[in-house]
């Protein structure tokens, strides 16, 4: 049995009242992870950004165009 599986069988055993704080922690552990996701994507563009004024630089081409 997977743990989806595992967590609806035990799911169905606890009264209603129970399964709402069930599902309230399942959509905050949502909320972490999208926002955790969030966090990466707009930190990675924000880097992009900074560094892509070196990147546009002659300069930066010149040292690479040898590799």
């Amino acid at each position: 049995m997977n743990v989806e599986q595992l967590v609806t069988e035990k799911l169905r055993l606890l009264p209603p009242e129970k399964q709402r704080e069930v599902l309230d922690f399942v959509e905050f552990l949502e909320r972490k992870f999208l926002d955790a996701r969030q966090d990466k994507l707009a930190l990675s563009r924000l880097s992009e950004s900074a560094l892509q004024k070196d990147w546009l630089q002659p300069e930066e081409a010149a040292a690479w165009q040898d590799l």
